[in-house]
């Protein structure tokens, strides 16, 4: 029989929970069926979750169509009307193994009600669904799901439900069998990265948890976050920045926007200032260290002077990798309710942040020419420095090892050697 067709729309995260529904799946002998994981954090993104679910029907006649993710989760009535769709299932559903043993034969799909999503804020747990070797090179692992904040523009607790951390035993045993695998890159993921330990006991917070896992893995060449709250770094984890060369010097910051009042609607528990104090501390204690962020633009509301605020921020922080997303309206948000900045002004201001975002990844790369990195190959011809810079080879690298590079130019988006 065909093996099941998994199809991935959204986050890091998203991209994890795909391989360990394939491991349950496996398991449990599914075959033949199609499997949509999407992503809710826009209306455009639902929209482009139903336009896969139809390509993928069209491309797979007669098999089963399973959807879960985000979007099953908030909305599930989309998906349970949409003719082609077999099942719904919801984010705390799809990483149970009794859902999986549930759907082994395509026969038996369908047979009870569509619709299997429960409320995920009734969920406590993050655990019991950790692989091992998520990446080819690196390792993504998974510590903290969900959210306890309610930011205007925000759907996503309502997919993820509040926050649930991975004790730091188990996150630990999971890397050393990944370190012995031979990963040299450890990746700590989640959806509210530093709100981790929040609901364990003694409530350890998230530099805890790298310190230790330094110590307990002495031989994981690299350990990297990703997305964090910078207003919520604790002092242990600007430690590990200050005193850890193993921790990468790169941090991807959730700001969202550089004006105060913009902040403030959008519920963010950060002002302007908190996130250029950050970025200020950061790198006197680590120098050279780099940052990307997530900035909106068109925001409701937001003026062409509080739009200038944002831009200002790219310089302000000394940002280097920029993800910019044009306001868009999700409803059941807060914002959704919010006064309108028009479509094509936020589409402009998108455009001129991306372009600030591009001229400042354009310097950084200018200043690694003629610079020793330690680049990890992640293909023959790709790799990325301890800053998360992309690098392309001019010959085939053997890949997932690290190797000590000299940097010879660039392209505006790549170094090069």
């Amino acid at each position: 029989m065909k093996p099941p067709v998994f199809a991935t729309l959204g986050c890091r995260l998203n991209a994890y929970e795909t391989e360990a529904m394939r491991e349950m799946a496996d398991a449990a002998g599914l075959t033949g069926a199609v499997i949509v994981n999407t992503c809710a954090v826009t209306a455009e993104a639902v929209r482009k979750a139903r336009q896969e679910i139809r390509r993928l029907a069209r491309e797979n006649p007669g098999a089963p169509v399973i959807v879960t993710g985000c979007a099953a989760q908030t909305e599930p009535e989309t998906f349970a009307a949409m003719a082609e769709v077999t099942r719904v299932i919801g984010n705390h559903e799809k990483m149970q193994p009794a859902t999986w043993a549930g759907l082994q034969a395509p026969d038996l799909i369908g047979q009870t009600e569509k619709v299997q999503v429960d409320d995920i804020m009734s969920v406590r747990e993050t655990a019991g669904h950790l692989i091992d070797g998520f990446g080819r090179h690196r390792a993504y692992v998974q510590v903290q799901n969900g959210c306890d904040h309610r930011c205007t523009f925000c759907i996503i607790p309502y997919g993820r439900g509040n926050s649930r951390s991975v004790p730091a035993g188990v996150v630990v045993d999971q890397i050393r069998r990944l370190r012995d695998r031979g990963f040299n890159e450890v990746v700590l993921t989640g959806v509210d990265l530093t709100s981790w330990g929040a609901d364990l006991p003694g409530q350890p917070r998230l530099g805890d948890l790298v310190m230790r896992i330094l110590r307990l893995v002495p031989d994981l060449p690299r350990l990297r976050i990703s997305s964090i709250d910078s207003i919520e770094a604790d002092e242990n984890l600007m430690l590990a920045i200050a005193t850890e060369p193993r921790l990468m010097p790169h941090l991807h910051l959730s700001l969202q926007a550089g004006d105060d009042m913009i902040l403030k609607r959008m519920k963010r528990r950060h002002l302007r200032d908190d996130a250029i104090r950050f970025c200020e501390e950061a790198r006197r204690l680590r120098p050279g260290i780099v940052f990307g962020a997530d900035i909106i633009a068109g925001f409701p509301t937001e003026t062409e002077a509080m739009f200038e605020n944002s831009l200002k921020l790219v310089a302000d922080c000394g940002l280097t990798f920029l993800h910019v997303f044009p306001y868009s309206a999700r409803k059941g948000t807060p914002a959704a309710r919010m006064p309108r900045v028009p479509g094509p002004a936020i589409k402009e201001r998108a455009a001129r942040l991306r372009a600030v975002g591009d001229a400042a990844l354009a310097g950084h790369l200018q200043a690694q020419i003629g610079e020793m990195r330690m680049v990890l190959t992640e293909g023959p011809r790709l790799g990325r420095t301890e800053h998360f810079t992309e690098v392309a080879f001019d010959r085939d690298m053997p890949e997932g090892t690290l190797m000590e590079l000299r940097i010879a130019g660039h392209d505006g988006q790549r170094l090069r050697v």
